[in-house]
């Protein structure tokens, strides 16, 4: 039954990685699912340690380094309205602490001046701060440092 503990022991470190995404849990379970399996082929007590140890230290060594500078280079995507956050605008109504309409990415927003001391006239350029719903949050341009 040595293969069953085995197994059980994966299940728990699945479940750790789980809950930590470290990758660490999960390359210890798979060291674990082939400790089973040589525990099933009837390899004994030692013979399964070892293989343990050789898979974890391997994936440890060579796999999660890997995983994690793949990760380290993706570039965060933002999408839906996140994605306008940063962006340039055109005033097309006057824009001020309460209210005003920018044209954005080919679309009219409504908006607000990020300061509410701001009242930004029509065809000034504006960068988008954030998006509060349907409301972009705006700076004047000549305005940011």
């Amino acid at each position: 039954m040595p293969w069953f503990v085995w197994l059980l022991a994966a299940g728990v470190l699945g479940a750790a990685e789980f809950f930590t995404l470290t990758l660490v849990f999960g390359l210890l379970a798979g060291a674990a699912l082939v400790a089973a399996v040589v525990a099933g082929v009837g390899v004994g007590a030692l013979g399964q340690l070892i293989a343990f140890g050789v898979v974890a230290a391997a994936g440890l060594a060579v796999v999660r380094p890997l995983a994690l500078r793949l990760t380290a280079q993706q570039p965060v995507v933002r999408e839906g309205s996140d994605a306008l956050i940063g962006k340039r605008a055109e005033v097309v109504r006057e824009v001020t602490a309460t209210r005003g309409l920018v044209r954005l990415s080919g679309e009219e927003w409504s908006a607000r001046a990020l300061d509410e001391s701001h009242v930004i006239p029509v065809g000034a350029l504006v960068d988008v701060m954030e998006i509060e719903g349907a409301t972009a949050v705006v700076y004047p341009r000549e305005l940011l440092p």
